[in-house]
């Protein structure tokens, strides 16, 4: 099964929300029911990044890479970021994956490779 992230599109005004917000941002609307879910492009730009190297026991990797990455319609989103050896302003393909298992289940995330 194939996973995907979703952006949310005001139906009043168009504007693209991510996260999702309860009030649009672009009208000021603030009806649950007036987004319209979205798929959010895979495919963007590495903008900045980080590891992190001091980690809790549910992470089983000794550093975690963590970027922002601008999609290909403008949406900035942070996910991890899985590159040996990452480079500003690189293309970059995300993927919804597990990024940290605990005890009874796994938790999804989005993961940047190389492109």
């Amino acid at each position: 099964m194939e996973r995907k992230l979703y952006a949310y599109r005001c139906r009043k005004c168009e504007t693209l929300h991510y996260p999702f917000r309860m009030v649009c941002r672009g009208c000021g609307d603030n009806d649950f029911f007036e987004f319209d879910a979205e798929p959010l492009p895979r495919r963007g730009t590495l903008l900045t990044f980080t590891f992190v190297h001091n980690l809790p026991a549910q992470f089983e990797v000794a550093r975690l890479g963590l970027g922002i990455v601008e999609l290909e319609n403008g949406i900035r989103v942070t996910g991890q970021v899985e590159i040996d050896d990452p480079r500003l302003g690189m293309d970059v393909v995300g993927d919804i994956g597990v990024v940290r298992r605990d005890a009874y289940e796994s938790r999804y995330g989005i993961v940047f490779r190389a492109a």
